[in-house]
């Protein structure tokens, strides 16, 4: 029996709508079937994202319960218990239709309790570790939702856009994280490129800081251009959605590029013409 109504699914779909603009815009190409599915997807990573990210009134400590109580239910869900959350009851029945490996979801979590005590992060591999969980799984995740064939090309492709697509998010949201008391850029890179925490608490968009995020940005597109060999290998009906998604969020490293690589003080922001333009021209490529 699913675990899910259609007012959950309903609710994953408000959620990206709300949250993931980007993606939700690009996801509206997918056939019905693959949207509800990965509106719970999204509804499933959203739900404890926020929790850590934009806590409000909860303390760490809440945040920490609630990522718990999350997990549990997920695990009880794998084993026919329904979940009290509408997201993860939505995520649940989509777990055990397209089989995804109960490792991803778990993984997931995993990265998100990192949040709650981790700030800093030394080397590349330090932070790619952490993305293994906050955003390959998602990419991995997708695989299956899309009934992709799971071969190793789809799977680097699928890393790589995930990787691609999180370090874009860490060079748009410098300013925001560390706010959040976070800096995902690593910290050797920093030093490589002589940008202090100081130049970032003060919003000093400086040459030196320049300087780093152009190799971030080379470094983003470098992932993008390896997740494009993957993308025709996907079946024909999901194919514009994801080459979509992929061409969107790219777009994001052009617009910190046009706002003087300023992200400690603006945010860069595709708008709705720009998604459209972008699935014009894609389409009729």
């Amino acid at each position: 029996m699913p675990f899910a109504s259609e007012s959950d699914f309903l609710e994953c779909s408000r959620l990206h709508r709300k949250f993931g603009t980007t993606y939700y815009f690009a996801s509206r190409r997918l056939p019905k079937e693959v949207r509800r599915r990965v509106d719970a997807v999204y509804g499933f990573v959203r739900v404890p994202d926020e929790w850590v990210d934009n806590p409000g009134t909860l303390s760490a400590e809440d945040s920490a319960n609630l990522l718990r109580q999350y997990r549990q239910e997920l695990m009880a869900a794998h084993y026919g218990v329904p979940p009290s959350f509408p997201s993860l009851r939505a995520f649940a029945d989509v777990l055990r239709e397209t089989k995804i490996p109960l490792e991803e979801p778990t993984v997931f979590l995993d990265a998100m309790e990192s949040d709650l005590t981790v700030s800093r992060y030394k080397t590349y591999a330090e932070l790619q570790n952490y993305m293994r969980g906050s955003a390959v799984a998602v990419g991995l995740m997708m695989l299956y939702v899309l009934e992709a064939d799971l071969t190793p090309e789809t799977i680097e492709g699928a890393t790589a856009l995930g990787e691609a697509m999180q370090l874009t998010n860490f060079l748009r949201d410098v300013g925001e994280d560390y706010a959040r008391g976070r800096i995902y850029i690593p910290q050797a890179e920093l030093e490589e490129f002589n940008v202090s925490e100081s130049m970032i608490a003060g919003s000093n968009v400086s040459p030196e800081f320049i300087r780093m995020m152009k190799f971030q940005i080379d470094r983003a597109r470098q992932l993008f251009d390896r997740s494009d060999a993957a993308i025709p290998m996907l079946g024909e009906e999901v194919r514009f959605g994801v080459a979509l998604a992929r061409e969107l969020y790219s777009k994001i490293l052009e617009k910190i590029e046009l706002n003087g690589y300023d992200v400690l003080n603006l945010r860069a922001r595709t708008t709705p013409q720009d998604k459209m333009m972008a699935a014009w021209k894609l389409w009729a490529k």
